[in-house]
């Protein structure tokens, strides 16, 4: 059920006159220097990669820094007023294209003596962009960008490379449509997409249809700019972090607990204060060296300075319950988000039934979970895996192929797969269908597998975790590229 309502007062200068002088500031500081915004990811060649059964992992390292702390420490730094200074800040092609389409709507975005310095102007301040927006392969990045535009008198083209073409916008695209967006897609509101924001924004309370920390992102973001109050209503917990962060920068956000779920409510047309950022390791890139270290006999890592919101480590939960050594040390909390140190040494995990409800606080992580599930003694049964349908892949029958071409039998339904675990043959060539974790997935695999393990493409993986390569390596892990 979706329902609309309007409610509040508008404070300050009247909507018209706000935007308009925002516009006329940013159209000013731009005039002289359009930037036209070109995916990272356009012209990536495939960089098919080989890993061997490797010797033990040891070391101490730190992985980049969360993705979606990343997106959303720019994107909000944009819409608040002052400078905000970002350490620690994901430099994929993910974020970086998320810069480049802050630049191109009108923020100063840049990088100085290794941090990330974000000039705002202001919510409602978008100015209008001169080329398309391309933010690559990023889901979470264009989601929420349309989501902030919604409801700020612009119009924008978005659009993403082929694999970001093939995902669903209709989920964002409808709740937008009730603050009084219009857009434009392909069949299935398929990008490119073209948003014309609202002119006269009504706050709205949306009722998710599915479990997605993006979708509410999108309605939150557009919010923003509407009057008086806007409530998502959520039946199951999703990602939280847009709300931590909307209070980090000033934003009054509420949550109570309803019949129908909980209910995030923002108070719409604040002005944002430009606040520093630190962004945490990213726990789901920590999750691909982490299952390495379990796997691989006689390893032993630390990892420096993982996020811990509990709405992100249902790996970690379900991996400990799988038998997996792992601990926690020097837990503390860093701009609104709880963070520790992650010890982890080889261990034999054991297959056991992960229930549904577990899934929202680790659908990016079920690639690598189903590879450890490959070499757990048993079974091991995923339910509630609908989401991973509709990701960089249909993620479900990616996991499910590449499992095959090693060797590992398996059972896959609709929203669910159960691996029969055991010692992984390998041996296989694993199609990545241009998703940056199943390369790594199986990249991972390769470091314990009887055989060799070959993905056919990496390039994709510069999206999330530019250094993975190389850090493994440092690590101990053994690859082998093509001719060499």
């Amino acid at each position: 059920m979706i329902i609309l309502a309007v409610s509040g007062e508008i404070k300050g200068r009247p909507i018209a006159t706000k935007q308009a002088a925002c516009q006329r500031e940013v159209a000013a500081r731009n005039r002289d220097t359009p930037e036209p915004v070109k995916s990272l990811t356009a012209n990536a060649q495939p960089a098919p990669l080989t890993a061997k059964t490797s010797g033990p992992l040891k070391g101490h390292i730190r992985v980049p820094g969360d993705k979606s702390i990343s997106h959303r420490a720019l994107i909000l730094g944009a819409l608040a007023v002052g400078e905000t200074v970002i350490e620690g800040l994901l430099e994929g092609e993910d974020v970086l294209n998320t810069g480049a389409v802050l630049r191109a709507l009108g923020a100063d975005v840049q990088k100085k003596a290794g941090r990330w310095h974000v000039h705002g102007f202001g919510v409602g301040g978008f100015a209008e962009p001169q080329d398309i927006l391309d933010h690559g392969n990023s889901g979470t990045g264009v989601r929420l960008m349309m989501g902030a535009v919604a409801t700020s008198p612009v119009t924008a083209t978005f659009t993403g490379d082929a694999s970001l073409r093939r995902r669903p916008m209709k989920r964002v695209l409808d709740p937008l449509a009730l603050f009084g967006a219009e857009a434009t897609a392909r069949e299935g509101g398929r990008l490119p997409v073209t948003l014309k924001g609202a002119r006269e924004p009504v706050p709205v309370t949306y009722r998710l249809p599915v479990a997605s920390a993006q979708v509410k992102s999108a309605v939150l973001l557009a919010g923003l700019n509407a009057p008086g109050h806007t409530t998502v209503i959520e039946a199951e917990a999703t990602r939280d972090h847009t709300e931590r962060m909307l209070a980090h920068f000033g934003a009054t956000v509420r949550r109570e607990q309803t019949a129908d779920g909980t209910a995030i409510t923002i108070v719409g047309q604040p002005e944002l204060k430009a606040a520093p950022v630190r962004v945490p390791a990213d726990p789901s890139s920590a999750a691909f060296p982490l299952v390495a270290a379990l796997l691989v006999p006689g390893s032993q890592l630390r990892i420096d300075g993982v996020m811990l919101n509990p709405t992100r480590t249902g790996l970690f939960t379900v991996l400990k319950r799988m038998g997996a050594n792992i601990a926690i040390e020097n837990e503390r909390s860093e701009s609104g988000e709880t963070i520790g140190d992650l010890l982890i040494k080889s261990s034999s995990l054991k297959g056991i039934d992960i229930e549904p409800e577990i899934a929202p606080s680790m659908i990016d992580e079920y690639p690598i979970l189903a590879v450890a599930a490959a070499f757990a003694n048993g079974r091991t049964r995923m339910t509630g895996l609908a989401e991973l349908r509709v990701k960089e892949s249909d993620r479900l029958a990616a996991i499910a192929s590449g499992l095959k071409a090693c060797g590992v039998k398996l059972e896959l339904g609709d929203d669910w797969l159960a691996v029969d675990g055991g010692t992984m043959l390998g041996g296989g060539k694993v199609e990545t269908h241009m998703d940056h974790r199943i390369a790594m997935s199986f990249l991972i695999a390769g470091l314990a597998a009887k055989s060799p393990i070959t993905v056919d493409d990496t390039s994709f993986v510069a999206t999330s975790f530019p250094d993975f390569v190389p850090m493994m390596e440092k690590l101990g892990a053994t690859f082998a590229r093509p001719n060499r």
